[in-house]
């Protein structure tokens, strides 16, 4: 089964957040699969964490390179009815490809950002809880 994972889950996984257990266990034997800008979203999220002190330069780069090692197919999604979600729910357009992902492909989305699973809801795209 395809599951979009958007980047947060990525990020959880590998800066050994406390969800990254259970994101592995829920992953397991199927495919991940996510926007094209999966990997520049990770980009612009470690560089945030260096500048809030959160990461060094050191461990930003060693996760950009741990993310290149997670296999996830990329795909394309329609910019347009991606902006028009992020509209009418008042979210990132960031987020709302992630919805359009899970939309286009029929998959199950997982995500640990809560605003997102709200959205998910209302759109009828099936969530997948991490414990």
């Amino acid at each position: 089964m395809n599951i979009v994972s958007d980047t947060n889950t990525f990020l959880a996984v590998v800066l050994e957040e406390p969800e990254r257990e259970s994101i592995i266990k829920l992953s397991a034997g199927n495919e991940a699969i996510a926007p094209e800008i999966l990997y520049y979203e990770a980009g612009n999220a470690l560089s945030a964490m260096v500048k809030r002190k959160q990461l060094t330069h050191e461990e930003a780069l060693e996760a950009q390179k741990l993310i290149d090692l997670i296999p996830v197919r990329l795909l394309n999604v329609d910019i347009r009815e991606s902006l028009k979600i992020a509209l009418k729910f008042n979210i990132y357009t960031y987020d709302a490809y992630f919805l359009q992902c899970a939309i286009n492909h029929s998959s199950p989305l997982l995500t640990l950002d809560k605003r997102m699973k709200q959205v998910a809801k209302e759109l009828n795209i099936q969530l997948i809880e991490v414990t």
